[in-house]
């Protein structure tokens, strides 16, 4: 069974990969990612600097996904810089995401990265966790393009959106014009549900101290949303515009669902941070049992299938 796909024209030997989250931030992390199954090597989103994060704590764990607000803890982009010879070894893409709080830092972050030896550039525009105050960036259309005008031309690495989940189909038409507009090559949807709350009814307070007690919401919670925003794109897009489906991604009938919508690959995020990288193994085992049963011979053949009722 044929699991072979492509992102922004680079071959992936598997459908699925893992998302940027907490156990892709070290060299010891990413190297066992390097080692799995995973079809790809996805790092943790970077800023410019090193970031602890949020005051602890900061994850809650749920029956069926995560509530966190971690606030982009992460190594600052020079360190991942120096990951990326060392990861070469495995053989497969190398995806970075990069973070800015500023178009000057995005200027920075994908301009470092253009000049480096990784494979795909994801802008993360998305991260709902830093305050209560700022939107993501992602939601404002003039800041989206504030960033697409000036890195969009550093180099010739593809570079890719981290979107959030857009609740209505007139901004993810607007969205879609600004990507065709400045040649992005693919898409990441979608990032945890922002200004999510949840209370612990015995104690009287959030489950979480970081950013007043709101957060992202993230797991199978997610995922009508998430393949939602998959198909929409995938129909504004015209399949022209590679898109990485991720929410709720625990089994190979997730990644199938996925599939049908339109997505060409899958970032896995709750499983992979509860099981390791074998997760990576079994989903794609269950993928190509359900492809079978299906009749399909290859991811191609069954991606944007999608009926109707």
């Amino acid at each position: 069974m044929n699991l072979i796909t492509k992102i922004a024209g680079r071959e992936f030997e598997s459908y699925t990969l893992n998302a940027s989250v907490p156990r892709a931030s070290t060299l010891k992390e990413l190297k066992q990612i390097g080692q799995s199954d995973s079809a790809a090597i996805m790092m943790k989103s970077c800023t410019i600097k090193k970031r602890k994060g949020n005051p602890l704590p900061r994850i809650f764990k749920l029956p069926l996904g995560y509530f966190n607000s971690e606030g982009l803890p992460n190594l600052g982009y020079k360190t991942y810089l120096e990951f990326i010879p060392k990861l070469k070894k495995y053989n497969k893409p190398i995806i970075v995401s990069v973070a800015g709080f500023s178009v000057d830092e995005y200027k920075i972050l994908v301009k470092a990265f253009q000049e480096s030896e990784v494979d795909l550039i994801e802008i993360n525009l998305s991260c709902p966790n830093i305050d209560n105050k700022t939107e993501p960036i992602a939601y404002n259309l003039k800041k989206t393009e504030e960033v697409l005008k000036e890195i969009s031309y550093l180099g010739k690495k593809p570079i890719g959106l981290k979107l959030p989940p857009y609740p209505y189909y007139s901004i993810q038409q607007k969205i879609a014009n600004l990507i065709k507009k400045y040649s992005v090559s693919f898409l990441s949807c979608v990032n945890t549900l922002g200004n999510s709350l949840i209370i612990d009814e015995i104690k009287e307070r959030s489950v979480i101290k970081a950013t007043r007690g709101f957060g992202g919401l993230s797991g199978q919670y997610i995922k009508p949303i998430a393949l939602g925003n998959v198909r929409r794109f995938y129909e504004l897009l015209k399949g022209k515009v590679s898109i990485m489906g991720m929410g709720g991604v625990k089994t190979g009938q997730d990644v199938f669902e996925f599939l049908l919508a339109g997505a060409d690959a899958v970032q896995i995020g709750t499983a992979f941070v509860e099981e390791g990288v074998s997760c990576f193994q079994r989903i794609n085992k269950e993928l190509k049992s359900i492809l079978r049963k299906k009749g399909y011979s290859s991811i191609s053949k069954a991606r944007g299938k999608l009926k109707i009722s």
